[in-house]
């Protein structure tokens, strides 16, 4: 079935409206903050409501990549909750491509650990820890 142009733009512009009320009833998750290059080869992302956790694991993923040139992240202040990633790249390449592909890499391996955790636990074959008297 296809839609006529000015239905489409309507729906599309429907799901725009939709998605900016959204948008502005959450806050974002990531930030690209003030002086990043404008071919992105080199940014400092704000990610919020994340810690050391996230910072020290996405920072080892990230510089598992050859075509980072540097990675590395920071807490601003304690009482803030946000981490501060810095990434470079070599030859110009997008540094939210290797953020992106990070955390996809990142998911995939939580994913595995997962598994393979509830696996162990399937086969009940694991040292059980009693409590002694």
């Amino acid at each position: 079935m296809k839609m006529d142009s000015g239905l489409r733009n309507s729906h599309i512009q429907t799901l725009v409206l939709q998605l900016s009320a959204t948008m502005a009833e959450t806050s974002p998750k990531i930030k690209i903050m003030a002086g990043a290059a404008p071919d992105l080869s080199a940014a400092t992302f704000q990610i919020f409501d994340e810690s050391h956790t996230i910072g020290n694991a996405l920072r080892w993923m990230i510089m598992k990549n050859p075509k980072v040139e540097f990675c590395g992240y920071s807490v601003p202040h304690p009482s803030e909750n946000l981490i501060q990633l810095r990434i470079q790249m070599y030859d110009g390449l997008s540094s939210l491509n290797a953020l992106l592909e990070a955390l996809t890499n990142l998911d995939d391996v939580c994913e595995t650990v997962e598994n393979k955790y509830h696996a162990s636990l399937a086969t009940n074959d694991y040292e059980r820890w009693e409590e002694r008297s």
